[in-house]
Parts: C-alpha cells; structure tokens; sequence
C-alpha cells in the first residue's frame, strides 16, 4: 500500500480548489495537463499524475471537464493560441510566427496541435475536430484578412507552413533546421511568409502588395 506517500503528496500539493475557487484549479489542471500530455502523450499521462502536479484531488479533473479524453481534447487541439493571428495587424503576422516557430514553447511543455492528433485515443474524432479548426481560424476568419486573389489557399498555406516549419522545429528537431542560426531562418520564414500574406508577380516584374507594405521588385 502506498497510503503514507500518498499522505505525504496531499501535505505537499494542498487543494487549490480550497484557497484559489474553481477558476484558478481549473486553470491549474489545464497546465498541468499540457505539460503532461506534452511530454508523455496521452497513454503515458495519468489522470492522478496531473492532479498531483496542480496540486488538488483527481475527482476535480472529472468534475471540471468530464473525463481525460476531454481534457487531453481541450489543451491539444485547441488552436486558440493562433488568435492572436486575427488580430494584430498583417505586417505583423511574419515577425509573429517567426517568433512562434524560434521562440515559441516546446513540444514537452505544450504539445504541437499535430502530434496531439496522432498521439489523440480517438485519432479520428481529432483529426475531424481539428480540421475545423484550422478552417475556423485560418480559411475562414484569417482569409476574410487577406486581399487579392486566392485567399482561402493563402491562408491554408499559411497554416501550413507554420504548423510543419514548427513541427520540424520543436518536435522532430530536424538538423538544419535545429542548427540554424535564429536570424538565418527568421530571413528565410519572414519572406516566405510574407509572400503568402501580400506580394504577388505583376507584368512589370514587380509586385502587387495587398497589405499596404513594401513589394520587393523581382530579381
């Protein structure tokens, strides 16, 4: 029996629901579920693991948010971390996901959106919720952003590039670029970015600039 440790894990982690209210000990599950599922997926991530992490009883993940599955749902496929994307302004949008994909957090403190679809116990039910969301938030809202011809794709390339670029970067750790000098990639991000976002050929050989930024003429 492992009665006295358990004693002395609830002397260490004491209830938040107890002195913080409900707000803060959901919120304390929801990071100590996604630095769980993030390091060791879902199958190596125990319900009594992250209760003990954010410091309250295991009866409050299932009263909270239902069961694990919705739990591991709610803070790996959520792409709400890409909002930001709808709001600050498109001039701003490379040097933020260039700072995303350098800086942002890893795949063992935050899963990357895509490996939690894969590392999801019902990989189909994901998949599906998951491209809703990326058609939620970048075909849709972020596209309605974007002038000019194709939106839609340019977007979902956009999508597309951050999420594999980030992936390579955070979770595979592929040699070049994990050997990259930071600025070296941001220059190589920044202009492919940029071109989704505004700059298109014209017949002169220069540019189209949909966003109002400067369109490099071509080489």
């Amino acid at each position: 029996m492992n009665t006295s440790t358990e004693q002395e894990e609830t002397v260490m982690h004491p209830p938040r629901a107890r002195e913080h209210g409900a707000a803060s000990t959901r919120t304390a599950l929801i990071e100590a579920a996604a630095g769980r599922f993030g390091r060791y997926g879902y199958d190596g991530a125990s319900v009594r693991d992250i209760a003990r992490d954010a410091g309250v009883d295991a009866a409050l993940v299932y009263r909270y948010f239902g069961s694990k599955d919705a739990l591991f749902q709610l803070v790996s496929t959520n792409i709400t971390l890409f909002d930001p994307l709808l709001e600050i302004p498109l001039e701003e949008v490379p040097a933020w996901i260039c700072a995303f994909v350098t800086r942002g957090p890893k795949d063992d403190e935050v899963p990357h959106p895509v490996l939690s679809v894969l590392r999801s116990s019902s990989r189909g039910e994901a998949l599906d919720r998951f491209r809703d969301e990326v058609t939620e938030v970048f075909t849709e809202r972020f596209a309605a952003r974007l002038e000019g011809p194709d939106a839609r794709l340019r977007a979902e390339l956009l999508a597309a590039w951050m999420l594999g670029t980030s992936l390579l970067c955070k979770a595979f750790r592929t040699p070049a670029l994990d050997n990259a000098p930071e600025a070296t990639l941001r220059e190589h991000l920044h202009a492919g970015i940029a071109a989704l976002l505004c700059v298109a050929p014209s017949s002169d050989g220069g540019g189209i600039c949909y966003c109002g930024c400067p369109s490099p003429k071509a080489g």
